[in-house]
């Protein structure tokens, strides 16, 4: 995260804070793995240091760069919300079985459930006990808000796996909940600590779900045929575990026949590839982008009520 994305920042100073503090961010990232003993200590360190984007506390910061502040609980409210996106995406694991993430073998399958699942505990604790020291009784609602969400639609997401007749409406209400309510949250709450008034709090809460949404649908798309170097989990694994995705969906509305093969439970890597051979070659990957750029769209819209007191070319790119 310590390397400046590629953002048109306003000025060089600019740039530095936002370096600066995204440095002190790792840094609370490695104190709250480090406050745990041995083996939960290592495996929670090896989880938080697995190369993900960091991607929501980066809007955290943004947020607050738009806001011309970098205020000290910044740092505070960015490493709570990687630490309550880590904890879910190691629970999520327990319940997939998932063996690697990010390229790297998870928690439950070097460490096994038990610490897994205590990990997870730990860094879902761990992100509250951050947004607390904030001392603002709205940051840390919002937080419960999103960490309900984020329960909320995983268990939508088992119940609704294999579901072919699963709607677009559907897939969406789940993707709120899980992505874009945490895209959402880092957003607001950059806002919150950066002392914005709350009609501008509440856009920047839409603009990042709606952005949120535009990463998952093309997240999707990218596990149809993305080679695992590149997303750091095996290519297939939505088609492989039943989790009916936008770009599914429209496939299947193209091509009715196809939800009989991607209800079959136990598919082997033979119907797997088949499967993702047949999707990609109909419309239904570059529908499903259309439907990602119009979220975009939507995110830059949002912006339009903010109030002047935020720098949303900044937001914009």
């Amino acid at each position: 995260m310590t390397r400046p994305p590629d953002i048109r920042w306003a000025s060089a100073a600019q740039r530095r804070r936002y370096v600066a503090a995204a440095r002190r961010v790792e840094r609370r990232l490695e104190s709250s793995a480090g406050r745990m003993p041995g083996t939960m200590g290592a495996a929670a360190a090896a989880t938080l240091q697995a190369g993900g984007k960091r991607l929501r506390p980066f809007l955290v910061l943004l947020c607050c760069n738009a806001a011309r502040r970098l205020p000290p609980h910044a740092t505070r409210v960015a490493a709570a919300v990687e630490l309550l996106h880590t904890a879910t995406l190691v629970h999520d694991d327990v319940l997939d079985g998932a063996e690697l993430r990010r390229g790297r073998p998870t928690v439950v399958s070097e460490w096994g459930p038990a610490v897994a699942t205590s990990v997870g505990n730990y860094l879902f604790a761990a992100a509250f006990a951050e947004v607390v020291a904030v001392a603002d009784p709205r940051a840390v609602a919002r937080l419960s808000t999103v960490a309900a969400g984020l329960s909320e639609g995983e268990l939508l997401q088992m119940n609704e796996a294999h579901n072919v007749d699963l709607t677009p409406a559907a897939y969406l209400r789940r993707c709120r909940l899980k992505t874009g309510g945490l895209f959402g949250a880092s957003c607001a709450l950059g806002a919150l600590v950066s002392g914005l008034p709350e009609g501008s709090v509440a856009a920047l809460d839409e603009y990042g779900c709606s952005l949120g949404l535009a990463f998952q649908i093309f997240d999707d798309i990218l596990d149809l045929s993305g080679e695992p170097a590149r997303t750091g989990k095996q290519s297939g694994t939505d088609v492989r575990d039943g989790t009916v995705t936008l770009p599914l969906i429209y496939a299947v509305e193209e091509h009715p026949d196809l939800a009989a093969r991607l209800a079959v439970r136990d598919k082997d890597e033979e119907l797997v590839a088949e499967i993702q051979r047949s999707v990609r070659r109909g419309a239904a990957p570059a529908r499903a982008r259309e439907t990602a750029l119009g979220f975009i769209a939507e995110a830059r819209d949002h912006l339009d009520r903010c109030g002047g007191e935020v720098e949303v070319d900044l937001l914009r790119q």
